[in-house]
Order: structure tokens, then C-alpha cells, then sequence
């Protein structure tokens, strides 16, 4: 007779599948991406070791105590990997992201502070009725300006529209509702991260490079300038990630306000089997 599992533990072991690894092996702060190559850079750039389980690709920095995990593209992942690192001890967790950028300013390269996302997606309705907004969390997101201005960094602050649509550039009907929104970029993920980690109480905030210009007829995402992202500004992004988790934590330990409380004081915990 098999025995009953708690949510807890169902969690727990879901992540240890899908990472490959042990959760006492995650830090308590983590940056999440959608991209293996940021975890790559990470390890290699940390003298660490990558794992790769059934889903997730992670790398962990005890010296900086940062944990990093690629969970693929979409809005259901990004719901996945909130409900699963929500029960474990972690203070702080940043998004490292790519967007398109909806104005006609922007430059590839740009960094873009999303304060709140439009829930365009449909995973987010799972966690709150349609009328409540998606918004980033406040110490997450004054740690990332934080960072940005004491580095000088080009950014703007803005809405998100958030779309499980990936193939869209070419759907004028698509690009007429998008214009609508008056939002200042699109991308996959944001809406649902904010939804659910406000759902879980955990805290997380999102720094975004803008890789494209999709409404510019020159400015759609290509394999050439994709590379090209990746080459110029995946390790300046990698590293502003890092000094923003460093940041967040200095602004936990002074009780600034906007972190949950279940996660101010918060240390690495293991999980017993």
C-alpha cells in the first residue's frame, strides 16, 4: 500500500527530479532564466559544476550562496518553478529575461524594469481572477534601480504584456491588440511569475534585456541577432543579476519594507529523504 505524500514533499521531489540535483544543494537566493546558456556562463565564470535533470539546467555558487535555473520557455514553466522553489528557504530570486521592445527608443541592449505585467497568457488565472493585477515585488524591484543607477545602465520602467503566443510577428491582428495595451514590451513569463510568487509569497522581481524591436520590420529576432545578444550583453546581464540579489539582501537585513516576512532571515535548510 503506497503511502500518502504531503504537497510539500510532492514538491520537493519534482524539483529534485526535474534539476537533477538535491534541494540542500540550492543557495538561498536564485536567479531564474530562460536560458542555458546564462547558467553556462554562471558556472564557468564561478568554477561550478552544471546539472541538468529531466527539465530544469542549474548551477550553484555557495561562496555567493546564488543558486541559478534554467526553466525553458512559457508561462506554464514559469508557474512550475515558482510552486516548486516556493517551499524551499530561499530570501530572494530575480528573473533574468529577454523581451521585445515596444517603443520606438529603445535599443537592443536596453534594460527594461517591469513594475507589472498584463496577464495575456492565461496561466495566471489560475492563481487569481482575471481583475488582479500582476505586479513585480517592490524590494526586488527598487534593488534592481538600485543597481542600474549606481552602474549607469540604460533602462526604462514599464508594463509587460505577457503571451503564450510565440510565433505572433507576423500577425497583424496579434500586433494591432498589442499596440492597444500601450504596454512597453512583450514577452512569456513575467505575468505569470509575479502572479504566482505573489500567490506563494515568494519574493521576486525581474530585470529584462530588450533582444528585439518586434513592431520594426528590421527588428524581429533572427539567429544572426540572437548570437549576436548573447555575445554583447549575456554576461553584463548575468552579473547585474548577481549584484542585485547581493543588493536585495542588504536591504532585507535592514527590514526595508516589501519583502515577505516568511522570507527575511530565511537560511539554507535541508531536505531530509
Amino acid at each position: 500500500m503506497r503511502e500518502e505524500i504531503t504537497e510539500e514533499q510532492f514538491a520537493i521531489e519534482t524539483l529534485e527530479r526535474y534539476s537533477g540535483c538535491e534541494v540542500a544543494k540550492f543557495q538561498s537566493n536564485l536567479l531564474l532564466t530562460n536560458f542555458p546558456r546564462y547558467v553556462e556562463y554562471f558556472a564557468k565564470s564561478r568554477s561550478v559544476s552544471v546539472i541538468e535533470g529531466s527539465m530544469f539546467k542549474v548551477a550553484h555558487c555557495p561562496a555567493e550562496d546564488i543558486s541559478i535555473l534554467d526553466f525553458k520557455i512559457g508561462s506554464p514553466a514559469a508557474a512550475l518553478v515558482v510552486d516548486l522553489c516556493s517551499f524551499l528557504p530561499i530570501k530572494a530570486s530575480l528573473l533574468l529575461g529577454m523581451c521585445g521592445g515596444l517603443r520606438r527608443r529603445y535599443q537592443i541592449g536596453d534594460y527594461l524594469v517591469p513594475v507589472a505585467s498584463i496577464r495575456g497568457e492565461g496561466t495566471s488565472d489560475f492563481y487569481f481572477p482575471s481583475d488582479v493585477p500582476a505586479l513585480s515585488n517592490f524590494l526586488m524591484q527598487k534593488a534592481v534601480t538600485d543597481v542600474l543607477e549606481l552602474q549607469k545602465a540604460v533602462y526604462h520602467i514599464g508594463i509587460t504584456y505577457t503571451t503564450n503566443m510565440r510565433f505572433w510577428e507576423f500577425n497583424e491582428e496579434f500586433k494591432n491588440l498589442l499596440k492597444a495595451t500601450k504596454a512597453q514590451a512583450i514577452e512569456m513569463e513575467c505575468a505569470t511569475l509575479f502572479s504566482a510568487s505573489y500567490k506563494r509569497k515568494f519574493t521576486l522581481g525581474a530585470l529584462l534585456l530588450v533582444s528585439d524591436l518586434p513592431l520594426a520590420n528590421f527588428g524581429v529576432k533572427t539567429k544572426k541577432s540572437s548570437e549576436s545578444v548573447y555575445q554583447r550583453y549575456m554576461a553584463d546581464h548575468v552579473e547585474k543579476g548577481i549584484d542585485i540579489i547581493k543588493r536585495s539582501r542588504e536591504m532585507q537585513e535592514q527590514r526595508i519594507k516589501g519583502a515577505y516576512h516568511r522570507n527575511i532571515g530565511m537560511g539554507v535548510k535541508s531536505h531530509s529523504r
